[in-house]
């Protein structure tokens, strides 16, 4: 029986289908190697034996580590815009959604573990991440100050608290915790301990 133009498309769909699973499968497998290990010390070789395949097998989707690094960042950085994306109601829906993502993230260790270990790793110029978690902390910080600015605006912001001062305090301290709470074997608490900072800043009630 002949191919007809349906089938082939069905049956390129199901290729692709099968293409984007095995990304997505190889995706968790490097995010939970390069938490463990450390981007330096991963192996591709490593991170394909996770999940069953071949190294040649994991090139053909990502060709280089620094590929797969840039991969692994990039589906982060699309699930936290994700949750921005909806969120234009004004300062105070902005910091309930940061509260959101801190405790999306103790939900997911292995999420929490990979910030740490490359943000710490990608301070060094040579560092293929260098320049994402440099524009990465220049965004947070910056949209957060003028998150705060509005609050001031608004006359919620405490007397004498400083929006770009406030920001970056904000996300030093988010970052803090997360090494704290990994250390503690993850008995903190960051979501709480994270609103009653911003309390303590505004006028605001997050609980």
């Amino acid at each position: 029986m002949p191919t007809t133009d349906t089938s082939r498309s069905r049956a390129g769909r199901g290729e692709y289908a099968k293409s984007a699973l095995r990304r997505r499968e190889i995706l968790d497998a490097a995010l939970t190697v390069f938490a463990a290990s450390g981007y330096r010390n991963a192996s591709l070789r490593e991170i394909a034996d996770r999940i069953g395949i071949s190294q040649q097998g994991l090139t053909y989707h990502f060709p280089t580590k620094d590929v797969l690094l840039a991969a692994v960042l990039q589906a982060r950085g699309e699930r936290d815009r994700a949750l921005f994306d909806v969120d234009e109601a004004g300062p105070e829906s902005h910091l309930r959604t940061l509260l959101q993502l801190l405790g999306s993230n103790q939900a997911t260790p292995g999420l929490v573990e990979l910030h740490c270990t490359l943000s710490a790793e990608a301070t060094s110029p040579d560092h293929p991440a260098h320049a994402y978690f440099q524009e990465r902390y220049a965004g947070i910080v910056g949209r957060t100050a003028q998150v705060f600015a509005e609050l001031r605006a608004r006359g919620r912001l405490r007397e004498g608290v400083d929006p770009e001062r406030c920001a970056r305090g904000l996300v030093a301290l988010m970052d803090g915790l997360q090494v704290q709470w990994l250390l503690s074997g993850k008995r903190i608490d960051m979501v709480a301990d994270v609103r009653a900072h911003l309390m303590s800043m505004t006028t605001l009630d997050l609980s």
